[in-house]
């Protein structure tokens, strides 16, 4: 697996923790910025890296981070193919993969320990889509309406 991770300021110290966890598992990580904490970045600019990123990569999922969440997950849910949410409890996180095929992992930086975002990230890692017949057909239903707006 590879995970291409984004965080604005806020998110930035938990992204580079989160950063040196993933580096004990055997995936490659690829780091989308911000290069470095800048108090005036936009989190839009990181939400579009990782949404192209995971939208035009097999085999890619990311992990956002932002303040509260909600300024990453709304702008990457922008782009089609992608399914951010953001994770509050592990298995919260394991039903979105499993059901949803959740392709994007939201933190709230400012609301999570980094203990509790460790916990987040490995459930996102260790969880996989199930392919039941009715959750295909919902990830159909949601290609439509990208098709459509």
């Amino acid at each position: 697996m590879q995970i291409v991770i984004g965080s604005d300021h806020r998110g930035f110290r938990l992204k580079e923790e989160l950063k040196k966890h993933l580096s004990t598992k055997k995936i490659t990580v690829i780091d989308v910025g911000a290069p470095h904490y800048n108090k005036d970045d936009d989190y839009t600019l990181y939400a579009e890296k990782v949404a192209v990123f995971v939208s035009k990569t097999p085999n890619t999922h990311g992990i956002l981070i932002c303040g509260s969440g909600v300024g990453v997950d709304v702008a990457a849910n922008k782009f089609d193919g992608i399914r951010a949410s953001i994770g509050f409890t592990p298995e919260q996180v394991k039903a979105g993969r499993v059901h949803d095929d959740m392709n994007v992992l939201v933190l709230a930086a400012d609301f999570l320990s980094e203990v509790k975002a460790k916990l987040l990230v490995d459930s996102f890692l260790l969880n996989r889509f199930d392919n039941m017949d009715r959750h295909k057909r919902r990830l159909l239903d949601i290609e439509h309406i990208e098709e459509n707006n």
